[in-house]
């Protein structure tokens, strides 16, 4: 049951094999199980409610009146999305005597709308603020892959990931600011998807950088994501499945390539040659403006400038209560002023201008999503160094689409059995139905494979 996708999940309790108080249960076992990772998924699980809302939710498809297909299914939230009536803390000490929040972030609302089981606030990196998922105040959930080396999660959706990974629930929805979804999908070999932002309503989520951040979804598939992208999203997508023989994708030459680990290189070559053997016309593609990237947010570019405005008072009462790898990116906002922004403002939209007229003919741009596998939780606790280092490449090529304010995917795309290794499938701004069509049939090829 712990593996079943959100169709499977939707079908059973249609016909009446599955119920809610069920599936409810087994999460909240799988959640509970000291053996496995429950205590570091989730900062808040919500027992009694969630065991309630499933009650309910029996009731009313023996009644013939669900509110909708996912009517029932146990879902989580990311730590930073408010539910009314308590803090929202982000991963974070700091924000534990905060304020209750007055009502529902208005995807959460959407969701309770839906019908669903809310079954908990899942675990992030400390203010979504790094790629890894390394928690020092709520600890860190390990990858479901090689499990007794104790691998990163990816972040800072690292909760989200692992909740659905480990049958705790059946989908997930996290923030993505420069990959926040699509990391953690691609480590931990589940489906991540990344919308055009403004696609969702944004209030009530707790933000890193209003000029980069997007509400996505985690799921074990497309669909999965599909489904939950429906939910919150102001207009439901019906994406439908492309014939790849008719699909021309571009992969970007520039940056989104270097320094791949050979199993990256290898799982991403493969997926290339199913993909062509499939029909599909894949052309590289320059792609120079990706090199600027750099050069652009040397001062620590939009997240830092907006972060170190909202979290400017809290660091100057409490910054010893932080995550120091945390506290050092967000001060770096403090060097950036308002000409900065404007700055920023202007480069970004030249940039996006000629990023888009060079892939704008192209169906999708193929990338790695992470051009590395998950390296061990305690190798980057203890080198600084390290841990910086792989947190750049991590949020290397996933921000790349944030910054163009584009749509992506991560899809698993490694041989059964080897490390995980995430497929980016990325489009323009408001792409998103035709993106989902073709991710859908590539995800098909790669695993008729």
């Amino acid at each position: 049951m712990t593996t079943l996708t959100l169709q499977q999940v939707a079908a059973g309790l249609a016909n009446g094999e599955l119920t809610s108080v069920a599936l409810t249960e087994c999460a909240l076992a799988r959640i509970d199980d000291r053996a496995g990772e429950g205590a570091r998924v989730f900062t808040r699980v919500y027992r009694d409610e969630a065991r309630r809302q499933a009650r309910d939710a029996d009731q009313r498809r023996a009644a013939g009146q669900p509110r909708s297909a996912l009517d029932g299914v146990p879902l989580s939230v990311k730590d930073l999305f408010d539910v009314a009536g308590e803090a929202t803390t982000a991963g974070s000490r700091v924000l534990a005597d905060a304020p209750a929040a007055p009502r529902h972030a208005a995807v959460v609302a959407r969701l309770l709308q839906a019908g669903v089981v809310l079954i908990g606030k899942t675990n992030m990196t400390e203010f979504a603020y790094s790629g890894l998922g390394i928690n020092p105040h709520y600890g860190t959930p390990a990858n479901p892959w090689d499990r007794a080396a104790r691998r990163i999660p990816g972040g800072s959706s690292s909760g989200a990931a692992v909740s659905v990974s480990d049958g705790m629930c059946f989908g997930a929805l996290g923030s993505d600011t420069g990959g926040s979804v699509r990391i953690p999908a691609a480590f931990c070999g589940l489906t991540g998807y990344k919308p055009t932002a403004r696609r969702i309503d944004d209030a009530g989520l707790l933000p890193l950088s209003t000029s980069l951040d997007s509400i996505g979804a985690i799921g074990r598939d497309v669909a999965d994501c599909i489904a939950l992208d429906a939910l919150v999203a102001h207009h439901a997508l019906a994406p439908e499945e492309k014939a790849l023989s008719r699909a021309r994708f571009a992969v970007p030459q520039t940056l989104v390539l270097e320094g791949l680990d050979p199993d990256v290189s290898a799982a991403f070559e493969r997926s290339l040659q199913r993909l062509a053997r499939a029909g599909a016309r894949i052309e590289p593609v320059a792609c120079t403006a990706f090199a600027e990237l750099a050069a652009i947010n040397a001062g620590g570019g939009f997240s830092a400038l907006e972060s170190w405005r909202r979290h400017r008072t809290l660091i100057a009462e409490r910054a010893a209560e932080y995550d120091p790898r945390v506290l050092s990116r967000i001060r770096r906002g403090a060097a950036l002023d308002e000409n900065d922004r404007l700055q920023l403002e202007t480069r970004r939209a030249d940039w996006q201008r000629r990023v888009t007229a060079e892939v704008r003919d192209f169906d999708a741009l193929l990338m790695p999503t992470v051009p590395v596998i998950a390296p061990t939780i305690a190798e980057l606790e203890a080198d600084e160094e390290r841990y910086f280092r792989i947190n750049g490449a991590a949020l290397r090529n996933p921000s790349v689409i944030n910054f163009l304010d584009g749509c992506a995917l991560s899809l698993p795309c490694q041989r059964p059995g080897d490390a995980p290794v995430g497929l980016m499938v990325a489009g323009l701004p408001l792409s998103d139905d035709a993106l989902l069509g073709w991710a859908l049939a590539i995800e098909r090829c790669l695993a008729d494979a």
